[in-house]
């Protein structure tokens, strides 16, 4: 009988050598997905571990962990049988100027396309995809990843994520980004039909249904907020920010023993936040309001 090795959050800190803040951000992006035993405590084995190195590895050679995550989301796409399951066998490697290719079965392969990388080196592959006069996809990923984070060029990230999006209708990723920067200019419209586009995709993703609830909710439309909310929280019970997004729609809604709950769950999830203290105030103005009625009798 195998026997399958299980490690604790403070073992992999311990062996793979990085931070608890790297780790969390690293889950938060699906860099890996550990799953959970009976007590909701995140357990890792011996791939997790793997992956972990390998992430750890490239963002030492300046690899951003956006860009491992929009090639570990299309490596899910075209190999969905292997990507997951045998890490090792599929490994990330830094591609020159922090952009990332994939070592599979002996060969070296560019994770959008599915093409071989052939006859040069990565480096040189780069500059002669740059040299070409029509951009192709990989060009609007490169152009969007050095834009986004520059307030000043948000609106070329934008345009390269809509490029993106028409080339390729079925990649699930720069639908969510699109539609965050549409959401950070003030475009909740925009927003709301790149995270409607995402769903049409992939209807059972908790992240595109927090991102459209939290849409909805700015646009007015609580109940359909609501609704999408509670589709996340299905999806992912442990989401804290869509516990603390729900309290908040539900007391707009005037119902009160929803907000309460929701409260009450975003502290057991995520108690020391910086938004905690807001939560406990509020289940606290709750109580009093509970147990100390208007004079005249009447709930208030």
């Amino acid at each position: 009988m195998t026997t399958v090795e299980q490690f604790t959050r403070s073992d992999v800190l311990r062996i793979v050598g990085i931070t608890p803040k790297q780790l969390s951000s690293w889950e938060r992006l699906r860099l890996l997905d550990p799953p959970a035993s009976a007590e909701q405590e995140r357990v890792y084995n011996f791939r997790d571990l793997v992956r972990l190195r390998n992430v750890k590895q490239l963002t030492g050679q300046q690899v951003r962990v956006g860009r491992l995550r929009l090639a570990l989301e299309a490596l899910r796409q075209r190999w969905p049988e292997g990507i997951d399951e045998d890490p090792s066998g599929m490994r990330l490697v830094a591609a020159g100027r922090g952009r990332v290719a994939v070592e599979r079965q002996g060969a070296c392969i560019e994770p959008v396309s599915g093409q071989f990388l052939l006859d040069f080196g990565l480096d040189d592959r780069w500059s002669k995809v740059r040299s070409l006069p029509e951009r192709s996809l990989e060009d609007w990923l490169t152009m969007a990843f050095d834009c986004e984070g520059d307030p000043e060029r948000r609106r070329q990230a934008i345009d390269a994520y809509r490029n993106i999006v028409e080339r390729a209708p079925g990649w699930l990723e720069p639908k969510l980004n699109l539609g965050t920067l549409c959401y950070e200019e003030g475009d909740w419209t925009g927003a709301a039909e790149q995270f409607r586009r995402a769903l049409e995709i992939a209807p059972g993703n908790p992240l595109a249904h927090f991102n459209l609830g939290s849409v909805l909710d700015d646009l007015g439309e609580s109940e359909g907020a609501a609704g999408h909310l509670e589709e996340a929280l299905r999806l992912a019970p442990g989401f804290a920010d869509a516990h603390y997004n729900l309290a908040r729609i539900y007391e707009k809604m005037n119902a009160p023993t929803r907000a309460r709950a929701h409260w009450q769950r975003y502290l057991d999830y995520d108690p020391s936040s910086e938004w905690a203290d807001y939560a406990r105030q509020r289940l606290q103005d709750m109580d009093r309001q509970t147990f100390h009625p208007s004079p005249l009798g009447v709930s208030s």
